[in-house]
Order: structure tokens, then C-alpha cells, then sequence
């Protein structure tokens, strides 16, 4: 049996477990049913001169688009079709290492077994070519399914990126501190499209969390961790909001001014930091 590519690769190894470790919380709190939900992180920094000699294990593949700033980058990627509690256990089984090809417009994949990458992997690599364009230090991509954000999703009155912000922001100031950005929202488009591709993009600029409308987020982040944590508190936002109605009203929220104070002392940042 051939070993695996992160055998004697520490940094790999490192940050292909923090995946899936990240995984694991996915399926715990019940974002990521089935084959749901889907990651990249790009692991460019850690490709040695074996790592380039290796062969592909089959055809490179067309990702749909030309992506300039990829050329030459490394990915690992989950599975089509491939469960988040699987690869929490197993990544390399149930994700791939991948490399962009000379032509920015296709793909290799290189180890461990020729697992195709997630259907969507041309929006994980378009918002990866938009990072890279930008100079973002930000690897990694995530997309899951968090109920309460979702749900939000569902009630008409919340579906804008304003309202959903202010709200989210309003619960408890945790929700400020580690997601200042706030939430980015889009109506809905169907899952894969180059429409939701486009939309999301759009939106990225500005938010490093985005909400599909009755759908689930996509977030990116310095790390995989980052990203999951950033989805996490604003999830947990709309927990406190759902369990104030549950109790028979709708929370108040704190106000501008004490939202505005907060910023302020911790010097939140107010546009994404490179």
C-alpha cells in the first residue's frame, strides 16, 4: 500500500486535522446531514518538490471557469458525495489533495485516492482566486447547513444582509467581537449555479459569512477553525433570538449605542483585514 501524503508532512497534517476536526462539530450540532455541506483549504504553502513530482491518480478535470491567481495552488478539498462524519474520522478517504493546472482552468487531483472533489468546488475555487486577487492571507472555505440561520432565512421580514446583521450583532456582544463582519445575505438560487457563484462573490467582498436563503452559509477564513467559528457565534445569535420568542417575545436586543461602544473599546475592524 502507497503511504499517505502526510506522512512526514507535519504542516499538512496539521491543518488536514484541524478539516477534520471541523467536521466532526458540523455533524455534532447537525449541520451537515448526509453528504451535506463542503470545505477547501489551500495548501499551497506546504507542497514540497516530492509533492510536485507526483503523477495525478486520473485526467484533469475542468473546473468552468479561468481563475488567474490560482495557478500553481494546492487544495484539499472534501469528497463528492462524502459524508462530514467520514471525514472526520478518515479525510483522506473522504477528501482529495488537488492542484490547479497551468491553464488556471482545470485540475489534478494527486492523493490520496482519486476521490472527486465536491460538486462545488467552482465556487470554493472562485472565492479562493478572489482572496488570492485581493492579497488575503484568508486558506479556507466552508459551507454547512446551521439550523437557526437558516430558519431566519425562512421569515421574510429578515431576509437582508442589514437586518439579519443588526439583529445577530444586537443578541450578545461575543457576536461582534468574533464576527464583525456581520452576516451578507442572498435570495435564493439553486445550489451549483454559476447565479449563486456570482451572487456569492459579490457579496464576499464585504462579509465573511454569507447566508443563502433556505440553504445554509458559506464562510471563509485564516483557517478552517476561523471560519467554523465564525459561523458558530453567529448560529448561536440566532439561538438566543429563537429561544427569547420561545419564551413569548421577541428580544430587545442591545441598541445602536451600545453596539456602537463596543466596537469602539475593541477596535473591531469594520472591512475585512488582509
Amino acid at each position: 500500500m502507497s503511504k499517505s501524503i502526510l506522512e512526514s508532512r507535519e504542516g499538512l497534517n496539521e491543518v488536514i486535522s484541524q478539516c477534520a476536526e471541523v467536521a466532526g462539530y458540523l455533524w455534532e450540532k447537525g449541520w451537515a446531514e448526509r453528504n451535506g455541506g463542503n470545505m477547501t483549504y489551500d495548501v499551497t504553502e506546504f507542497v514540497d518538490e516530492e509533492m510536485k513530482a507526483m503523477p495525478p491518480l486520473a485526467p484533469a478535470r475542468q473546473i468552468g471557469a479561468v481563475l488567474p491567481h490560482l495557478k500553481g495552488c494546492w487544495f484539499y478539498a472534501k469528497g463528492t458525495g462524502r459524508r462530514m462524519r467520514d471525514l472526520a474520522r478518515k479525510p483522506m478517504e473522504a477528501g482529495c489533495i488537488i492542484r490547479i493546472c497551468d491553464d488556471c482552468a482545470s485540475y489534478e487531483m494527486v492523493a490520496d485516492a482519486p476521490v472527486a472533489p465536491t460538486s462545488e468546488l467552482p465556487s470554493h475555487l472562485a472565492l479562493q482566486d478572489y482572496l488570492k486577487g485581493t492579497g488575503s492571507s484568508y486558506k479556507a472555505t466552508l459551507h454547512t447547513h446551521p439550523i437557526e440561520l437558516v430558519a431566519l432565512s425562512h421569515i421574510r421580514s429578515f431576509c437582508s444582509s442589514e437586518i439579519l446583521t443588526r439583529t445577530l450583532w444586537s443578541m450578545i456582544p461575543e457576536t461582534l467581537a468574533f464576527a464583525p463582519l456581520g452576516l451578507g445575505f442572498i435570495p435564493f438560487a439553486t445550489p451549483g449555479t454559476q447565479e449563486l457563484a456570482d451572487a456569492t462573490l459579490k457579496e464576499i467582498g464585504r462579509y465573511d459569512v454569507v447566508l443563502w436563503e433556505k440553504h445554509g452559509t458559506i464562510a471563509v477564513g485564516r483557517d478552517m477553525m476561523d471560519a467554523f467559528d465564525q459561523t458558530d457565534v453567529l448560529n448561536k445569535a440566532a439561538c438566543i433570538y429563537k429561544t427569547a420568542c420561545q419564551m413569548g417575545t421577541p428580544p430587545e436586543g442591545m441598541t445602536d449605542a451600545q453596539m456602537t461602544e463596543i466596537q469602539e473599546l475593541f477596535h473591531l475592524p469594520k472591512t475585512r483585514e488582509i
